[in-house]
C-alpha cells in the first residue's frame, strides 16, 4: 500500500492574495496618485479605470472573502454568485451590463496543471492526501479528466471538506478501489482557551479500511504558515502541533496503532513550533528512514547541507512531512519524495520536468512525499 502527501497549491485556479507581485514597492507614488485622481471633480473613464488598477496594486480591494464571481475552467462565461443579486445571473447583451468584477481568483498557467498530474502519475498512490484545493468539482474535474492524460488511473473515491480558510485552501482525499473511507472528522470548530479557532484551515481525521482489511488512521494537516506581518504565527502554529500531539496520543490510548500525520507544517524539522509533534510524541519522520529515495541536487549542491532541508543533498526546505507511529514505520518497505514539478530557486539545481522553462510553469512550490508499507 503507497501513501502520499502533494501540496498542490491549487488544481486550475489560486486566490490572488497568493500570487507573487510582479512588480516593486511603489505604494507610496500608488497613494499619492489615488489621492490626486480622488480630488478630481470630473472625473474621466481613464481615470476611474486607473483607480480600479491602483485600489488592487496597494491591496485596498483585498477583502479576502469568498469570491463574488467564480469562473469554472471549461464554461466561457462569467456568472454572478450572491445572495443579493437578481435571477438573471450571466451578464450579456440583454442585460445591458457594462460594470467591472474583481474576480478573487487567477486560473494557472496549463502546464502547471498538467505537471501537477504528472507528479502524482510518477508516484501513482493508492491513498492521496492532496492540500490548498479549490473544491470537490475541481478536485473530480482534475482527478477524471486531467490525470487519465498521463496514463494515470482515475482514482474511485474523493472526498473534501471545506476548512476555515476561504481562499481555495482546502483539504482532500482520493483513493484507489479497495481502500475504503469509513469515516472523515474535521476539527474546524476546535478552539483554544481564548476561544480562538486553533486550524486556520483545517485538520481532519480518515479512518481507513485497506484491501488486506486492515484499519489506518491518517491525521491530514495544513499549519499556519510564516508570515511576514504577523509575529504570531509561531504560536498559533505550536498551537496547531500541540493539539495534533494530543490527539496522536488520544487515538494511542483507544488502542489504534496504525497512524499517520500528513500534511504541510510549515516549519522545518528542527523549529520549536513542531517539537510538540516530533520531539514529545514517538512519531517517526519517514525521510529518516534508510529507504528514503530521492534525486539529489547536481553539481556542488549534491554534498552540500543546507539548514532545515530534507537531508544532504536534497536542498529544498522542509515543509511537508509524512510521520509514522512505531506500529505502521515498523512495516515501511519504501518512501520517497518526488520534486521534479519544484522550480530551483538560486543556485540550488536538480532535475526537473523538461518543460518546465518558468516558474509558474511548476507544478508546486512543495514536492510529494510518499511511503509504501507492507499492511
Amino acid at each position: 500500500m503507497k501513501i502520499a502527501t502533494f501540496n498542490v497549491q491549487n488544481l486550475f485556479h489560486r486566490d490572488r492574495s497568493f500570487m507573487e507581485k510582479s512588480y516593486k514597492d511603489c505604494s507610496v507614488d500608488w497613494f499619492y496618485e489615488i489621492d490626486f485622481l480622488l480630488g478630481k471633480t470630473n472625473k474621466s473613464d481613464k481615470d476611474n479605470e486607473r483607480l480600479r488598477e491602483l485600489s488592487y496594486m496597494v491591496g485596498i480591494d483585498n477583502s479576502l472573502q469568498l469570491p463574488y464571481a467564480v469562473i469554472k475552467r471549461k464554461s466561457g462565461f462569467l456568472f454572478l454568485k450572491g445572495m443579493n443579486y437578481s435571477k438573471e445571473l450571466k451578464a450579456g447583451e440583454l442585460t445591458d451590463w457594462n460594470g467591472w468584477i474583481a474576480l478573487q481568483n487567477v486560473p494557472l498557467e496549463s502546464l502547471a496543471i498538467d505537471n501537477k498530474a504528472k507528479v502524482i502519475a510518477s508516484v501513482n498512490p493508492d491513498i492521496l492526501i492532496l492540500q490548498e484545493i479549490e473544491d470537490r468539482a475541481s478536485l473530480e474535474e482534475f482527478n477524471t479528466v486531467v490525470l487519465p492524460k498521463f496514463d494515470c488511473e482515475p482514482f474511485k473515491d474523493s472526498f473534501v471538506v471545506q476548512g476555515n480558510d476561504k481562499r481555495g485552501q482546502e483539504i482532500g482525499i482520493l483513493t484507489r478501489k479497495g481502500f475504503e473511507i469509513q469515516s472523515v472528522r474535521s476539527h474546524i470548530f476546535d478552539v483554544s482557551l481564548s476561544g480562538r479557532k486553533i486550524f486556520n484551515k483545517d485538520l481532519l481525521e480518515y479512518k481507513i479500511r485497506t484491501k488486506e482489511k486492515n484499519t489506518i488512521f491518517i491525521l491530514a494537516a495544513h499549519f499556519q504558515e510564516t508570515r511576514k506581518d504577523n509575529d504570531l504565527s509561531g504560536i498559533f502554529r505550536r498551537e496547531q502541533a500541540e493539539n495534533v500531539a494530543e490527539i496522536y496520543k488520544k487515538l494511542l490510548a483507544e488502542g489504534k496503532e496504525n497512524i499517520a500525520i500528513v500534511g504541510t507544517l510549515n516549519a522545518a524539522s528542527f523549529c520549536n513550533t513542531l517539537m510538540p509533534l516530533l520531539q514529545e510524541t514517538n512519531l517517526s519522520d519517514i525521510t529518516r528512514h534508510h529507504s528514503f529515495n530521492v534525486e539529489f541536487d547536481k553539481g556542488i549542491d549534491a554534498g552540500y547541507y543546507s539548514l532545515g532541508a530534507y537531508q544532504k543533498g536534497v536542498n529544498i526546505k522542509q515543509k511537508d512531512y509524512l510521520l509514522l507511529s512505531p506500529e505502521l514505520f515498523a512495516k515501511l518497505k519504501k518512501c520517497g519524495l518526488n520534486r521534479r514539478g519544484v522550480w530551483p530557486e538560486k543556485r540550488p539545481m536538480w532535475s526537473i520536468y523538461p518543460n518546465i522553462q518558468r516558474k509558474n510553469q511548476a507544478a508546486s512550490e512543495h514536492p510529494a512525499v510518499w511511503v509504501e508499507l507492507d499492511i
